[in-house]
């Protein structure tokens, strides 16, 4: 069992009078972790798993007294994929307001109608994080780091998905799975998306398009569809955490790229698999991508897990000149380039490094990279 950084802050939180959310994309763990926990304590818990039709109605527009006999001699409610239920927002604020001695835990695979359903009934009233699918910290605090580097190519490939990790040799046909019956029956049901062959195929473009700048309007023209269709795409994709947008970096250079953006994959075996590509690194033109993507989004788990709240960007000149992510962190900035080719020589744009702040200017490569994430 693969131990969550999140786990003691999550933990500690426990019995301070607030819900606890729990969001990230399904089979990412946050059952397990909140299960965890739950009988760590020793108290009796009930699970409701709002997936089911059943638990669903009985959940909404629910009056105090009908929570009561739902929550009898438990002490934890743990309420799954708790967007799925219409106006839960409600119901968790009335449990946090009558039941002060319950720990009320909750989670959510998408921030769509859980954030619209709860952020103004819970203000002040919650805990919120996020969990991600594994991160090559916690995968090295399990085995060591020599073990880990030693799977780089298996992390580029099939990613770090709980299942893809637990399961050796049976990664394609879980990740398969996976990408059918999230990414496409249960974001298409939650987005009511009438056309559900534009989203198939602007998703299997961004995974061709992976360490480049995106263009919404060319990305229309391959989908047919137009520029705010494929913006309400790519935001329902983010929502469902699929993918996440870097924005280009800006300051006060007039040369600099100002209103770019490139799209990542949280997790490399889901991208993988919608392209139906897991050949191995030898065999593939995209290796010096698949390790962009992994390390930058392998920062923004490390900065989630140990709450850095650091802000990511790219940089680019009209020029050409470019760095791969900034930084920004506590008031500092950081330069980083990112490189496939350990052999590969480097050098910082002087325009960049001249006219800003740069606490660190940064390397990583293969050989290198665990030193930086863990």
């Amino acid at each position: 069992m693969v131990s969550r950084i999140l786990e003691p802050i999550i933990e500690s939180k426990f019995f301070k009078g607030k819900a606890i959310i729990l969001t990230g994309a399904r089979q990412v763990g946050k059952t397990t972790l909140l299960k965890r926990l739950a009988k760590n304590t020793g108290l009796p818990f009930t699970f409701l798993n709002c997936d089911e039709a059943s638990v669903r109605n009985n959940l909404q527009d629910i009056s105090t007294e009908r929570l009561k006999s739902i929550i009898g001699k438990n002490k934890i409610i743990l309420i799954d994929e708790a967007q799925r239920v219409r106006n839960i927002g409600l119901t968790l604020k009335l449990i946090v307001d009558n039941f002060s001695d319950i720990q009320l835990l909750v989670t959510g695979s998408s921030t769509l109608d859980l954030a619209s359903g709860i952020k103004e009934p819970l203000t002040g009233r919650k805990f919120e994080y996020h969990l991600f699918p594994f991160s090559v910290e916690e995968l090295a605090n399990q085995t060591n780091i020599l073990t880990e580097e030693q799977a780089l190519e298996k992390r580029l490939i099939y990613g770090s998905y709980p299942d893809a990790i637990n399961y050796p040799g049976e990664e394609k046909e879980l990740l398969f799975n996976l990408t059918n019956s999230y990414l496409f029956k249960d974001i298409l049901s939650l987005a009511n998306i009438r056309k559900p062959l534009q989203l198939e195929k602007l998703i299997q473009a961004l995974a061709l398009q992976i360490g480049n700048e995106v263009s919404y309007h060319e990305l229309g023209q391959l989908i047919e569809a137009d520029k705010q269709t494929v913006e309400r795409y790519i935001d329902l994709l983010e929502q469902c955490f699929v993918v996440f947008k870097l924005n280009s970096y800006n300051g006060n250079l007039r040369n600099e790229i100002k209103k770019s953006k490139k799209i990542y994959f949280y997790d490399l075996g889901v991208r993988n698999a919608i392209i139906q590509n897991f050949s191995p690194l030898g065999l593939r033109q995209d290796s010096g991508q698949l390790f962009e993507n992994y390390i930058i989004a392998e920062y923004i788990k490390a900065s989630n897990n140990h709450r850095k709240f650091a802000k990511y960007y790219f940089w680019r000149s009209f020029q050409q000149q470019e760095i791969d992510l900034i930084e920004e962190i506590d008031g500092e900035t950081n330069a980083i380039e990112i490189k496939w080719n350990d052999n590969k020589k480097v050098k910082f744009p002087t325009t960049f490094t001249a006219n800003y702040n740069v606490n660190q200017t940064i390397v990583i490569n293969r050989k290198s990279y665990t030193y930086f994430l863990i």
